[in-house]
């Protein structure tokens, strides 16, 4: 099965969460790992992730915590899965050197090609869409049970 992991997920929720603030608002570990029910030791190597490849940046003291390093609208799903999971392949022989059959291999562009669909489809989706959909999925809930 073809799965994006964990890491990948909770990257990119985190990534909607520090949108969904004003931009400047400052999210603490311990805030991050409460509204994503994870540990904050978790959180924490998330973020190392995260800001290492600048996608967030952090600050130390009683204010400090976690924000996008960049506007929302310019970082994509793309950006996150690539720093989470490496690049997008779908079969080992994405690069050649896994197999010896790549030259004679009648289904590798199959694969390879695919595997450029789903990169280009995260590239579409920026995290400032996913925030408005968070949203608009919280005003929604909130209006069921009242």
């Amino acid at each position: 099965m073809l799965c994006i992991s964990s890491r990948g997920r909770y990257a990119t929720r985190i990534l909607v969460l520090l949108a969904s603030g004003d931009g400047e608002t400052m999210y603490t570990k311990g805030e991050i790992a409460a509204a994503e029910g994870l540990t904050t030791g978790y959180v924490q190597q998330l973020m190392g992730s995260l800001q290492a490849a600048g996608l967030v940046l952090s600050h130390r003291g009683k204010q400090g915590g976690f924000k996008l390093a960049h506007d929302p609208h310019t970082i994509t799903v793309s950006d996150v899965v690539h720093v989470m999971e490496g690049e997008i392949r779908l079969a080992p022989c994405h690069d050649g050197d896994h197999c010896d059959r790549v030259s004679d291999c009648p289904t590798r562009a199959t694969w390879v090609g695919a595997a450029a669909v789903l990169d280009d489809y995260f590239q579409q989706i920026t995290i400032a869409q996913l925030a408005e959909q968070a949203e608009q999925l919280a005003v929604q809930g909130k209006g069921v049970g009242e």
